[in-house]
Order: structure tokens, then sequence, then C-alpha cells
């Protein structure tokens, strides 16, 4: 298959916009004597004027070979071998080009059979991350129509989307991020296959579906995510307490919720949302109905140590086996949620002085309740005595000590 090649003046991506470490290991590799491009969503996102998050490289030096041109580098995953090359905390992806007969497969279970970059491009997931870029002649090389299909903002599978999906489920989150994030049109022939493989999807590593919903949180086009999600189906399956949750009127909250997250990361100058104040958004609304379904409704109040208990059921309720949260970004999230009854409480205490609870990273309270300030505006002065009392805690908070860790002796070994 002879590639469509297009040259600078038609693609127009500027090569300094491209991260000058990515431009240091192309350089190197093809000065090697390797054939190596910028491929997938870096090429993707300059064709369509984004700032790209990570340049991928793509090459015909095998893992070891990519190990030992770059000294700093490290060698990841067994089922898809590749390299990370790091730079301080800058890390650059470099994997080797894949083949091997994708046509009959069921599910990929073996990605390290080296190939050409043709054979490569052919196991990717869709035409619009399939482009390679050359930075000897600043060419776009195009063996799937990709670059078309950018520029009619269509979303098109690589191969039969059927095939494809079920050979890797998590295709199914990618195509609607995709869609949510750009404004694509899904291709009719992946739009219906999404549709009859989308119980396919608990086939799917956990902690890879994980990721992608923890990244689409982080995007700015959440709220879209989650009603594609939603709509297509892929949230029963993955998430179903949530699912419920969306398809009632009360589900509009989570909506509200994710609109503003969305918001904050789309300003400039805004510091980014932490994932558990992210996480937060899915989980409070519900944390919200259910403390009034089993406490308020009955008269009831529940004090801090009900709303932990309630909030543990909740968190094994909405993520259940499949999805389980990681241990660190549950208690967070809870102790978050928890503090969202300090803030406010059900019962509001005849002293007026605030108290700032001396715990770790209250400050993701904080950051929650000014999102929920964006939702109530009444509580915009409530939250400004909240943040000044907590900038005076933590400016009178001492640094944390640094606790030295005792060598421990070894017992001498008896001479023979």
């Amino acid at each position: 298959m002879q590639p469509k090649i297009y040259l600078k003046e038609e693609h127009g991506i500027n090569i300094n916009d491209i991260d000058s470490k990515a431009l240091y290991i192309l350089e190197k590799l093809q000065l090697s004597g390797y054939i190596a491009f910028l491929v997938g969503g870096s090429v993707r996102d300059l064709l369509l004027k984004k700032k790209p998050k990570d340049f991928d490289i793509s090459t015909s030096a095998r893992p070891e070979e990519i190990k030992s041109l770059f000294p700093n580098s490290i060698l990841i995953g067994k089922r898809f071998r590749l390299a990370h090359i790091r730079f301080g905390r800058k890390v650059i992806e470099v994997s080797t080009f894949r083949a091997g007969d994708i046509a009959n497969e069921e599910l990929i279970k073996e990605d390290n059979i080296w190939g050409s970059p043709e054979e490569d491009v052919l196991r990717r997931d869709f035409t619009i991350n399939g482009l390679f870029y050359n930075i000897k002649n600043e060419e776009i090389i195009d063996y799937v129509g990709g670059y078309p299909d950018i520029k009619k903002k269509l979303l098109r599978a690589i191969g039969e989307p059927f095939l494809r999906f079920k050979q890797d489920p998590v295709r199914m989150i990618r195509c609607l991020k995709f869609q949510a994030r750009f404004g694509l049109i899904v291709d009719e022939e992946a739009r219906l296959a999404l549709i009859d493989c989308k119980a396919e999807i608990t086939k799917s590593a956990p902690a890879r579906v994980l990721e992608e919903i923890l990244r689409m949180l982080e995007s700015g086009s959440a709220q879209n995510f989650f009603k594609l999600m939603t709509d297509h189906g892929l949230m029963q399956h993955l998430l179903p307490a949530i699912a419920d949750f969306l398809e009632t009127p009360d589900g509009n909250e989570i909506y509200a919720y994710l609109q503003e997250a969305d918001g904050t990361v789309q300003e400039p100058h805004q510091p980014v949302l932490d994932r558990p104040v992210l996480l937060a958004c899915l989980v409070f609304p519900l944390l919200e109905k259910h403390l009034k379904v089993h406490f308020i409704d009955r008269k009831k109040v529940p004090h801090l140590g009900d709303i932990y208990h309630e909030s543990n059921l909740l968190m094994d309720e909405i993520f259940p086996t499949f999805f389980r949260i990681p241990r660190r970004l549950r208690i967070r999230t809870i102790g978050l949620l928890i503090s969202q009854y300090r803030i406010t409480p059900f019962q509001k205490k005849k002293s007026s002085q605030i108290r700032v609870p001396r715990i770790p990273e209250f400050h993701l309270a904080i950051q929650f309740f000014n999102l929920r300030t964006r939702l109530e505006p009444g509580m915009n002065s409530l939250l400004e005595e909240w943040k000044g009392a907590y900038e005076k805690v933590a400016k009178n908070e001492p640094p944390p000590r640094r606790v030295r860790k005792r060598r421990r002796r070894r017992t001498p070994r008896p001479r023979s």
C-alpha cells in the first residue's frame, strides 16, 4: 500500500510546535539509521490546532536498541513492550513498529511482533490517530485516509469496527472520548458496532478503563463524555449506579458539576483540579440523595460518623469489583465528601467561629466547595470565610517532619 504524502504547505504544521525533547529523540534515532516518526494523538492535535499533551514516537528500533541509545529510558510493559525516555518529570513514549495478523483475532493478546510503519498503522484504532509526521522533510505520511477524515471531522475505525471493538473494547470509550473532545461525527458503521459491542467493555483491563475515565474528568469535556457514555449504554455496564442516577431528573446535578469542572479546566491560569475533586462531582449528588432518603426524610440528623459510614457504603455501591478505585484516591475522596458537612452541616452550630479541621488535604474540600458555590452563589460569602480561615491555618502549620529510616543492621554471616 502506497501512502498519501502531505507536504508542509498543505498540512501547515509548524515544527516549532513540537516538543524539543521529542525532536531530539527523533533526530537521534534517524541519525542512528532507524526510521522514526511522530505518531498518533500529537499529529492529530497539531492538525486540529490543539496543543498536544503528549508527543509519542514510533520507530523501527527494537526496545533494547532504544534503551542502548537513550540510557535515561526504562522499558515497560509485557504485552506491549515500549520505552519511556525521561527528562526530569517529562516522559516521551517510544514504541517499536508492530505487525501481526489482526483480521481474525478475537482479542489482541500479543503485541510484541515487530513490523513496518504500514503494518503498525493498521493495528491502530481510528484513522485520525494513524498519521505519521516525518521531521526530516516535515511531511505527513497517511496510509489510512486519516488526513481527509480530520478535515471532514469524521471519526472512522481502521479496519472493520465490529472486530476492532471486540479485539480491544477500550476503543469504544476512546471513540466517545474523541467525539466529546473534538466534536467529531462518528462513522455510521462504527456507531452501529459500538451499540452491538457495548457489553464487551467489561472484558477490558479495569486499570485502563479507570485511567480513561479519570483523564476525561480532567479533559474539560467531561460533561459531553459522560452523556455520550450513558446514551450509548457503556455507563450501564461500567458504573450502573451512576448510570441509573443520570437517567433520572436528579442526574442533571451531576452534569451541572461536570460542567463547572469543565469550565474550570478550560479557564487559563486556573489551578488543575485534583482527581478526588473531579471524582466527587460524580459521587456527591448521590451522597446528598442517599443521606436525604436514609436520614433527613426520617427526621434524623446524621453526624460525621454516620456520613463517613454511609460514604464508604456508597463508594462500594458506585464502584463495584470491576471498577475498584485505588485506596489512596478513595480515602482522599471520602475525606473531601465528609468535609462538605463540616462546612455546611445539617444543623448549624450556635458558635459562628469557623474551626478548620487539622486534617490532611483539607484544601481539596475547599476546591470542591468552590464548585458548589458556582451552582449555589448564595454560599459565596461562606466560601470566602472558609478560604480565609484555611489560609491562616495553613500559614501557621509547621512543615511536615521528615522521618529518617533507620538502617537495619545486617546479621554477620558465620565464617565457614
